[in-house]
């Protein structure tokens, strides 16, 4: 078994110190979330009356936390974030007296100002870039086709940044995020797995402690919208089409239909689009989203493992019987430091069941 690695770095400079008061530190990862970590550590009195690290300036608001973890040979830089909350809790016991010590990564600096703007005569994907760049942050940004001309509509901005640009990525079927320096706004990237595979009763080759799924019948449907062109009146409708997006298994929900029954219909009525094109764009969007009917949660010990499982990447769960096994996306990490242990806590999802041959 590998040993576990963590560094912690405090505005650029490591602190070791920590180590040996460390109570507990977890990192949460998660598709739509801002990165969290939350950090504790132990309080003991000084002769003097100061408390050590109650008063220690790295642990000031707004300072820069990064975070890096894993085994020996496979560590990541897993958060680089800002300390946001600070809770210091004295319990009758020395033992109960410890600091808490919470941050989010850098979306949260474009979290704090509600922003009135309008955006005219650009695409989606050209507002995210000029956006990432006024916050800082390295643009990786993919090409979104609409442009939204003021003739027709213009794009108005009534939100914080990275809200904004949360709502644009939802209509195209987009991710948005921000890791480390990097700000992302893209596809999700559902291509072949990268990571090691979580092996669920897999004899030998077992490194998942626990796991459970959900199958959810409702949740899939066709999705299809209507609306007036704004300049020839004419009557637009768009309707979304199955099997778009890549299926992580061989039966999507359309497959798993009984005779008789058709898919769920959904009509959007609340949304204004510049055209066909968008408009399509976002029944698509809907209809890819609603086709993640199968969602699973567990947990792997880091050194049984013996690798990193980060969220936005696929992975392979073996195990787990014909249907369930196969690709999953990773939704959701809680890498859980203890003084004892490293665990993993994860998410998956998928949009259809079934595995390749071979897998059981």
């Amino acid at each position: 078994m590998q040993n576990d690695h963590l560094l912690i770095e405090i505005d650029g400079a490591e602190a070791s110190d920590l180590k040996c008061d460390l109570i507990g530190l977890d990192i949460e990862l998660d598709d739509e979330l801002a990165g969290l970590f939350r950090m504790t550590v132990a309080l003991r009195p000084n002769a003097d009356g100061s408390w050590t690290h109650l008063d220690d300036g790295r642990f000031a608001l707004w300072h820069e936390v990064a975070v890096t973890a894993g085994l020996e040979d496979d560590a990541r830089k897993l958060l680089t974030g800002h300390i946001t909350h600070i809770r210091p809790e004295f319990g009758p016991g020395m033992e109960q007296c410890r600091l808490e010590v919470w941050g989010m990564d850098a979306s949260v600096l474009m979290d704090r100002t509600d922003v009135l703007k309008a955006w005219p005569n650009m695409k989606d994907s050209d507002i995210a870039t000029l956006v990432f760049q006024q916050a800082r942050l390295i643009p990786q940004v993919a090409d979104t086709s609409v442009v939204h001309h003021e003739e027709t509509s213009t794009i108005v901005q009534r939100e914080t940044d990275i809200r904004f640009l949360r709502r644009l990525a939802l209509r195209n079927g987009y991710e948005c995020f921000v890791d480390g320096d990097t700000g992302y706004f893209r596809p999700p990237e559902l291509g072949e797995p990268v990571q090691d595979p979580l092996n669920v009763h897999a004899g030998p080759r077992t490194n998942v402690d626990r796991f459970s799924l959900e199958i959810e019948a409702l949740t899939p449907a066709d999705v299809n919208m209507s609306q007036l062109d704004h300049t020839t009146g004419e009557l637009l409708q768009a309707r979304s089409t199955p099997g778009r997006e890549r299926a992580l298994g061989v039966r999507r929900p359309a497959d798993l239909l009984p005779p008789g029954l058709t898919p769920g219909q959904v009509t959007v009525a609340r949304a204004v689009a510049t055209g066909a094109p968008e408009m399509e764009a976002i029944c698509q969007s809907l209809h890819d989203r609603g086709e993640w009917f199968v969602t699973g949660e567990g947990e792997v010990a880091a050194n049984r493992y013996g690798s990193v499982l980060l969220p936005r990447r696929t992975v392979v769960v073996n195990g787990v019987g014909r249907t369930h096994s196969g690709t999953y996306f990773v939704t959701h990490v809680t890498h859980r430091f203890r003084e004892d242990s490293y665990t993993q806590h994860f998410r998956v999802g998928r949009n259809a069941l079934g595995g390749p041959a071979g897998v059981s």
